[in-house]
């Protein structure tokens, strides 16, 4: 071809991985959300550390006149501490199909369809990682261990330190309103509320079904982005294809963060050649991890019929 691989490479770089990194994010509405909302740089280290506040002070009260002011220290502050997820999708072209793409506009189109399907895959693992359960090595913890009542998440027991467990729902078998207001109920403090709840297509279904059409509004933004939606106490109800059978996810993004590393966020690695294949091959990396802050103030059902 016409074309070095030096060319094609700054061709990808620069045409097509700003619209795969668009794309991956507008797949999927939890990844959109955080994208405007909570995308952010991480520090490097062995492992992501993040600050966790679980308790308010004792050193302080009401006081008159010249009575003794309490300076007692107490233990508010913690970290939970996080692995790295690590993934790469691969870009080959074979000699045979350049040979094939004859022509460099052909070549450029070829390469296109390489980086579409290489932007559907991402899209499709990192709108999984986000759900999943914290067993895949390397891979996000998500949010069906995040969003738990259970287990060790961010290397603290919930065993051992209830106050870092989620609200669960584990008997709700037929959505109701009443369950869903009592686990709204769970997951708010004060002003502190679910600002969206994520869901599979059958249990959004039953909760359309459960509604008036007087109470059938949507969320303008979430419409807009191109993912079905209803409101439920003011908040999205959204439908996420990557949502497990049976869950609904009731979360206060203040508390979550999609974190990247700076030097892997969507790295293009240009093409080079094998000595033993007539292939190119150019890949893309990412690493980051899905943190939680606050896991009291985030709740689920998971066992919906």
């Amino acid at each position: 071809m016409a074309l070095s691989y030096t060319e094609l490479s700054a061709t990808t770089q620069e045409t097509f991985i700003p619209m795969l990194v668009d794309n991956v994010f507008n797949s999927n509405s939890l990844l959109q959300r955080m994208r405007k909302n909570s995308y952010k740089a991480l520090s490097g280290g062995t492992r992501i550390v993040q600050p966790v506040l679980y308790a308010t002070t004792t050193a302080g009260g009401w006081y008159s006149g010249t009575d003794t002011l309490s300076t007692t220290a107490n233990d508010q502050i913690t970290a939970a501490e996080y692995e790295w997820g690590y993934r790469y999708e691969n870009i080959t072209i074979e000699h045979t199909a350049e040979l094939q793409n004859n022509g460099d506009a052909q070549v450029i189109e070829f390469v296109a369809s390489k980086v579409q399907a290489a932007e559907l895959t991402m899209a499709d693992a990192l709108g999984t990682g986000l759900y999943n359960l914290g067993t895949t090595t390397d891979a996000i913890v998500g949010l069906r261990l995040a969003v738990d009542s259970a287990g060790t998440y961010g290397s603290i027991a919930r065993g051992t330190y209830t106050w870092w467990s989620a609200q669960e729902d584990s008997t709700t078998t037929v959505l109701t309103m009443n369950a869903l207001q009592a686990l709204y109920g769970d997951c708010t403090v004060g002003n502190d509320k679910p600002t969206v709840a994520m869901t599979t297509q059958d249990i959004y279904d039953d909760y359309v079904n459960l509604l008036t059409p007087q109470q059938r509004f949507t969320d303008d933004d979430t419409a807009r982005g191109g993912f079905m939606n209803v409101m439920y106490n003011g908040i999205p109800m959204i439908v996420d294809s990557h949502v497990p059978a049976s869950h609904l996810f009731m979360l206060n993004e203040k508390y979550l963060k999609l974190g990247y590393h700076p030097k892997d966020n969507f790295r293009f690695s240009p093409f080079v050649q094998p000595v033993d294949q007539a292939v190119a091959s150019a890949k893309i990396f990412w690493a980051g991890q899905l943190l939680c802050s606050n896991c009291r103030m985030q709740g689920k059902m998971n066992a919906i019929a």
